[in-house]
């Protein structure tokens, strides 16, 4: 003789991340879409040291600047050479009514410097009291600079912050009671 034995089994699921209150921060919010490029100025050289005024301003007035509409530039030189200061502010002022923003700097240093004009714009008040966690991975590589902004100006006015993703957080900050 065989017995069955129902025995129902129910479990409840619960959400512990959805009911922990914390709010995620995505830093890449804060990436503007848009072309980059690098403009590095060693190619204006001569023999790969020296900048001629004369051949350099030649350059910049017969140079097609509007490939650079609506771009994010940087301005740099990667050659071992000693550029003067008004080089570059030539190129600036050649850019300006042409590319989005200018920036002197390479690949890095315009994406920090592009991160940290939008994270300055950011209301903080939206996040007082708030247990904040600084969203870890995605699909734009955020600088880390970024995360560094992030948290000075989060840090005064949060009750907390944190770094990952809200299943697996490292604990940045906590408010004294």
């Amino acid at each position: 003789m065989m017995v069955f034995i129902s025995m129902e089994i129910q479990e409840n699921i619960i959400n512990k991340v959805a009911q922990s209150g914390l709010v995620t921060l995505d830093p890449a919010i804060f990436y503007p879409a848009g072309d980059r490029v690098v403009y590095d100025i060693k190619d204006n050289l001569y023999m790969g040291l020296i900048l001629r005024e004369k051949d350099f301003r030649e350059f910049v007035k017969g140079h097609d600047w509007a490939q650079y509409l609506g771009k994010y530039v940087g301005i740099t030189c990667t050659a071992d050479a000693i550029v003067p200061a008004w080089a570059y502010m030539l190129l600036a002022n050649r850019l300006a009514p042409y590319a989005t923003e200018v920036v002197f700097g390479d690949a890095d240093i315009l994406e920090t410097v592009l991160f940290e004009k939008n994270i300055a714009k950011m209301d903080i008040e939206q996040y007082r009291d708030q247990r904040i966690v600084l969203k870890g991975c995605g699909d734009i590589p955020v600088p880390v600079s970024a995360y560094v902004e992030l948290t000075q100006k989060l840090t005064p006015v949060v009750k907390s912050l944190m770094f990952g993703e809200p299943c697996s957080t490292v604990p940045i900050y906590k408010r004294k009671e």
